[in-house]
């Protein structure tokens, strides 16, 4: 297998694909990104790439368009790819299954398909621990039984399975299945972090709205839940932490035997309530988040967090960045950024 520098890396305009072209590019690599901005903004590329000089080349284009792949596939030896690419929407996809199957599923096919084509055989792709469903036993470890209870959940174990095919099939592949938890905060610099399309999904960019006048408030959804404080608590991880994990897991691949599959949890091994992230936020940076109690939503799980163990094992990777971190970096962003990318 060639030497592995240029990454192709899908839906890298996104949060999540931003940090990792970031930490691909202080480790050396470049970056081949592929986007069709639906739900990000060429101001990310920007942005990162100013944090990564030199080490990121940008290409608008979908990946379910096989031959746009394909042209840019023969114009850049590319040696691995990071798969990011994808709605990512639980609600929406509960909505609209069948629109949710073929950008994530089909666009899947598609990549594969025309990486068929080349020599390149090395992906590690972005998955989910919403793989996972409500998981009654904490942590959550990759022997738990995957059991997704929405479309987009479905998608991701899909694209797994696809995956882990194509490499039985062909021992050539090499694969690695990122299931991560909750990622949040943004770069250090302040300069990159999470810009979400309308009423954000998650909680985090809300407390961080919220905290700005963006919304007049905060919504706690439930907070009778049998939890020490009465509210969900999740695994909430560093969005640079992620970051540097797909690094870890290349690096991993790299040195693999043909056939190899790998499958770990990135989280931090520890779950935080909501009230505990709202109130570290409003602790570390000074300031009062407008906050509500209101009705539960259907679907939410009391307690998730993971068991990041064997990552470390795999990968030689841990999470090495606090709640407080968390909270520091993503008012940052949002404070000098109160737009988004504007």
């Amino acid at each position: 297998m060639k030497a592995v520098n240029r990454i192709l890396v899908t839906g890298g305009a996104g949060y999540i694909g931003s940090h990792v072209m970031v930490a691909l590019g202080q480790a050396g690599y470049h970056c081949v990104c592929v986007d069709n901005y639906s739900n990000s903004s060429p101001k990310a590329i920007e942005h990162a790439s100013a944090l990564a000089p030199g080490k990121i080349e940008a290409h608008e284009a979908d990946i379910r368009d096989t031959n746009a792949l394909r042209r840019i596939l023969a114009q850049a030896d590319i040696a691995a790819v990071i798969h990011m690419a994808g709605l990512k929407s639980v609600n929406e996809s509960i909505e609209k299954p069948a629109l949710y199957h073929d950008n994530n599923v089909q666009g899947t096919a598609s990549l594969l398909e025309a990486l068929a084509e080349t020599q390149t055989r090395l992906v590690v792709f972005s998955s989910s621990a919403v793989v996972y469903g409500h998981a009654h036993k904490m942590p959550i470890t990759e022997d738990t039984p995957a059991a997704p209870i929405n479309p987009y959940g479905d998608n991701k174990l899909e694209i797994e399975r696809m995956l882990e095919a194509r490499a039985a099939a062909d021992n050539t592949w090499r694969i690695a299945n990122l299931r991560y938890f909750n990622p949040v905060g943004g770069h250090e610099s302040g300069t990159l972090g999470e810009h979400p399309s309308g009423i954000p999904n998650n909680l985090m960019p809300y407390v961080c709205q919220a905290a700005v006048g963006k919304r007049a408030m905060l919504s706690i959804f439930g907070d009778d839940y049998d939890t020490p404080d009465g509210t969900c608590i999740r695994d909430y991880i560093h969005v640079m932490d992620l970051a540097e994990g797909h690094v870890a897991a290349l690096r991993a691949l790299e040195a693999a035997k043909d056939g190899t599959v790998l499958t770990a949890n990135l989280g931090t091994g520890q779950g935080h309530s909501v009230k505990e992230l709202i109130e570290t936020f409003e602790r570390v940076n000074g300031i009062r988040v407008p906050r509500q109690v209101a009705a539960r939503r259907p679907g939410d799980a009391p307690v998730s967090y993971a068991d990041a163990s064997l990552a470390q094992q795999l990968f030689g990777w841990r999470a090495r960045r606090n709640l407080e971190d968390m909270c520091r970096d993503a008012w940052r962003w949002q404070r000098l950024n109160p737009e988004g990318f504007g």
